[in-house]
């Protein structure tokens, strides 16, 4: 990415200690851009923001963050997107306190497309991380980006899942992003900075510190349309993104569980709150009105004849019909192997017709990559 000549401004600006996004903004409100505030008079930032503030502005000293920045910038796939920018996800500026400078990785596109936010636990059941990114893949499948904050558990699925389609998937971290958190998600965060974008407010080097995880949470439900809660507890930081969201006008999503698992209360308290109970991916798709602008990425065929073979399995004679993969699906649930295996068709083209069957409630897909019909 080429240097903008005053972004080293916007850098510096958002390095000063003591000065937070509330009063970075009251700044560019009263005097422009950030070279208008360093240039602006003792008395007038005074007059605005006290001396105090007045004083560290001018003695901060940010000539290395601001260069370290620039450096990392101009690496492949590194952006530095400042409140001027055209590419700066324009969902944020409806919030009351959008960053003025994020650090972005990877496909910087996505940040002002359509997204779901979803969230939960950390220490999520195999069946809760099975649901997440089940649900993810078909929003991602619907167009919708996927936004989660990299950690274990649910955000983790929901990451993999946001990338099995081209909704893609947006990861939102509470370090600076020359560094990887937690750990163990390395791997992940690499896919998803080729394949989607990770994004932080906060400056190269930031470690993992406790106080910038629930900040991130506000740019996690400032990104989507709505936010999905898939296991929580009663206490969980989800419920915080659960809250964002509903305080900017998002809709709030949660799947129920069992009465007797902790990691449903968080949920279930979200739904006795008004939450939008969810049983799948299509409730969500419904409830934000997605189908109606959806295109399809390839021509679904006419339906042709389906045979039927010795052992009674459907056979697909005419590849690309929607009714002989109904038939060859039954009502039982199906692996997309056996699918292949009873219709001839190859994965690609059965999952270019299921979705279209996932969106309008005829197919849904299950925990364990089963698919169903419903109807």
């Amino acid at each position: 990415m080429a240097a903008d000549p005053g972004l080293a401004d916007w850098i510096r600006l958002a390095a000063v200690p003591g000065i937070g996004g509330r009063t970075q903004r009251l700044l560019l409100q009263h005097f422009g851009l950030p070279k208008e505030v360093f240039s602006a008079s003792g008395s007038a930032l005074r007059g605005v923001i006290g001396p105090e503030l007045a004083t560290a502005l001018h003695a901060h000293d940010s000539n290395a963050e601001i260069a370290a920045a620039l450096a990392w910038a101009e690496e492949p796939g590194n952006h530095l997107l400042t409140l001027a920018d055209t590419a700066y996800p324009a969902a944020l500026l409806d919030g009351d306190d959008p960053p003025i400078l994020l650090y972005a990785k990877g496909r910087i596109a996505l940040l002002n497309r359509p997204a779901v936010a979803l969230v939960g636990s950390r220490n999520a059941t195999h069946q809760g991380i099975q649901n997440a990114e089940a649900f993810a893949a078909v929003l991602s499948r619907a167009g919708l980006g996927v936004v989660s904050g990299l950690a274990l558990g649910i955000d983790a699925a929901a990451h993999r899942g946001g990338l099995q389609g081209p909704g893609g998937t947006i990861a939102v971290v509470g370090t600076g992003l020359d560094r990887i958190y937690p750990a163990r998600n390395a791997s992940l965060a690499r896919e998803i900075a080729e394949s989607g974008v990770i994004i932080s407010e906060f400056p190269l080097g930031t470690p993992p510190l406790a106080a910038n995880f629930p900040r991130r949470n506000r740019i996690i439900a400032g990104l989507a349309l709505g936010c999905l809660v898939v296991e929580a507890a009663e206490r969980s930081g989800s419920l915080i993104t659960a809250r964002l969201a509903a305080e900017a006008g998002r809709e709030v999503f949660a799947i129920p569980g069992s009465i007797h698992s902790p990691l449903s209360k968080g949920c279930h308290k979200l739904i006795k709150q008004g939450a939008k109970l969810v049983e799948s991916a299509q409730d969500i798709l419904e409830e934000l009105r997605v189908i109606n602008t959806l295109e399809r990425s390839e021509p679904i065929n006419t339906p042709s004849s389906v045979a039927v073979d010795g052992e009674g399995q459907t056979m697909c004679e005419s590849h690309g019909s929607e009714a002989a993969v109904l038939a060859a699906m039954a009502f039982d649930p199906v692996t997309l192997d056996t699918l292949s295996a009873r219709t001839g068709l190859t994965a690609d083209t059965l999952l270019a017709m299921l979705l279209p069957l996932e969106l309008d409630g005829r197919v849904a897909l299950m925990p364990g990559g089963l698919y169903q019909q419903l109807r």
